[in-house]
């Protein structure tokens, strides 16, 4: 039988997007930063399913251009949780019509 998970509260969640970020924007440089490197092993780690996706060469690249609103060539805080903003958007639309309830 399997053990059963307590649910996570928005607070956890939160909490978890804040402690994601800087355990990635502190591997080198700037430690309120993502570097290329950060952001990309981010992605790969935490977000596994988007390797799953075929996607166009340089999609990387232009994914770190549309989040670097200041063009300065990291990503701050400000510009990741934008970029979770979008993320949740689109989860939320794909799952309008599924039941309420985890797992997803």
């Amino acid at each position: 039988m399997a053990a059963l998970v307590a649910p996570q509260t928005l607070q956890q969640a939160l909490a978890e997007l804040v402690c994601t970020f800087q355990r990635y924007a502190r591997q080198e440089g700037d430690r309120f930063m993502l570097s290329h490197r950060e952001l990309r092993e981010l992605l790969e780690k935490e977000l596994p399913s988007l390797g799953n996706v075929q996607v166009k060469e340089g999609a990387f690249e232009e994914l770190l251009g549309i989040l670097d609103t200041d063009k300065d060539r990291e990503v701050s805080f400000e510009e990741y949780i934008r970029f979770v903003a979008v993320a949740c958007t689109l989860c939320h639309e794909f799952f309008m019509d599924f039941p309420v309830g985890l797992p997803r």
